[in-house]
């Protein structure tokens, strides 16, 4: 059951054990959307008007999370994206941010820090 939002929480990684771990964290809270790749991940956001926060990926095959962070801020500038990543550099995170990421998560996370940031910025969606 999820709380009482319209917006629903898009998870964008091409790891299915981390994909898998995020919808067990988040699916008793929010309705997700779930996606292996950010081209997959475009096209939910292309027909699902409802997303207002995704967590994505930084290293995924095809395009990084960086280059589909542009296109998705580019698109959809109030949407919240959320990096989340085993790359613990410094500058990965300040691009992501000044690309338009909203957040910054490094693997491996917690479940209270998913659901924190989750929840702070699926409030600024609405």
């Amino acid at each position: 059951m999820s709380i009482s939002t319209t917006k629903k929480v898009l998870i964008i990684d091409d790891e299915e054990g981390v994909r898998e771990s995020l919808k067990l964290i988040l699916s008793d809270h929010y309705d997700l959307a779930v996606a292996e790749n950010g081209e997959l991940g475009l096209e939910i956001l292309k027909n699902a008007k409802d997303v207002g926060v995704v967590l994505m990926d930084i290293k995924m095959p095809k395009k990084s999370g960086l280059d589909i962070l542009k296109v998705m801020h580019a698109k959809y500038p109030p949407l919240k994206i959320i990096i989340v990543t085993g790359y613990k550099s410094v500058e990965t995170a300040q691009e992501a941010v000044r690309l338009g990421a909203s957040g910054y998560i490094v693997k491996p996370f917690k479940s209270e820090e998913i659901l924190s940031t989750v929840g702070k910025y699926i409030k600024e969606a609405k």
